[in-house]
């Protein structure tokens, strides 16, 4: 049985600080809401049916969920050990802990999202994927687990102006 994941970067923020507390910016916000059509184009019955997702606590990451949820109609929960520059080793050990009986979406930020997808795809912690501002890597793999998944798609907004 293959797994789904789809592993999103939030859209573009403001400056400003502290970090945690940034907010999308307009611009953000609306390639936020393509991205999340695209999404829910994406999505078959029975993926969104099962669909969770799970963000970083960081204000920018809850607004990208937030907005992709409302689209879909689901909640968002909060995920605090996927912030920016936290390890990618604890995240793929969650994945095999709580990904397994559902597809999920998780948003955070690079240059976690992108280590993450490298990690999963590649097997090589060098490996990064670049992600654009609100882009999405989906995977499929039969276990989460380092070189183990497939990306199936990558799409960002500017692909869907």
């Amino acid at each position: 049985m293959s797994l789904a994941l789809w592993i999103m970067r939030h859209g573009q923020a403001a400056p400003g600080h502290p970090d945690p507390q940034r907010p999308l910016t307009d611009v953000g916000r609306q390639e936020v809401a393509r991205m999340s059509m695209w999404l829910a184009e994406r999505l078959d019955e029975a993926q969104l049916a099962r669909l969770q997702i799970a963000a970083s606590p960081y204000r920018r990451a809850q607004q990208t969920a937030t907005i992709v949820a409302d689209r879909l109609g689901k909640p968002v929960q909060e995920l605090a050990l996927v912030t920016p520059d936290d390890p990618i080793e604890p995240v793929i050990d969650w994945l095999q802990a709580h990904a397994l009986a559902s597809p999920w979406l998780l948003v955070s930020h690079m240059p976690l999202v992108g280590g993450l997808t490298g990690r999963l795809v590649e097997g090589d912690p060098r490996h990064s994927l670049p992600m654009p501002t609100a882009a999405v890597a989906e995977l499929e793999a039969e276990v989460w687990a380092a070189g183990c998944a497939r990306l199936r798609a990558f799409r960002h907004p500017a692909e869907l102006s």
